[in-house]
């Protein structure tokens, strides 16, 4: 199954308008006690090595989608998405995992990034437990 750009986009803007509800119904009820959990953003960008023969990037695009979804259905990423132009940032992650560690580990099975088309920027990322993601 292949996902196309703008199908994954709209996946992700579909996830950003839950995370903004999630907001808001969090701002009406600003004195309940929430429980936060720390997730891992992480922001894709452009790699040094993004001059493969337009065979061998489709190769490399398909084992990184490939490994995307393989990562959600452990439960690792809970947020995948490019986004819509064509800057240095390239899209995003979300990742449920306990420590940095462990999301470079999981980064470094992307082909993407193994191939250098992609470099990655981790931050620690807090939000209300189980408001958005389980």
């Amino acid at each position: 199954m292949k996902y196309s750009v703008r199908s994954v986009l709209g996946i992700f803007m579909l996830m950003n308008a839950l995370i903004v509800k999630s907001q808001q119904s969090q701002s009406k009820h600003a004195n309940d006690q929430t429980e936060l959990k720390q997730y891992f953003f992480v922001m894709l960008t452009k790699g040094p090595h993004r001059n493969q023969d337009s065979a061998t990037a489709a190769k490399i695009q398909d084992g990184h989608l490939s490994n995307i979804r393989r990562l959600g259905s452990l439960g690792k990423i809970l947020v995948a998405g490019p986004f819509g132009d064509d800057g240095d940032w390239l899209g995003i992650f979300i990742f449920d995992c306990k420590t940095r560690e462990e999301v470079e580990a999981y980064l470094k099975t992307d082909p993407a990034i193994a191939a250098g088309r992609l470099n990655y920027d981790i931050r620690p990322w807090w939000t209300a437990k189980n408001c958005v993601f389980k």
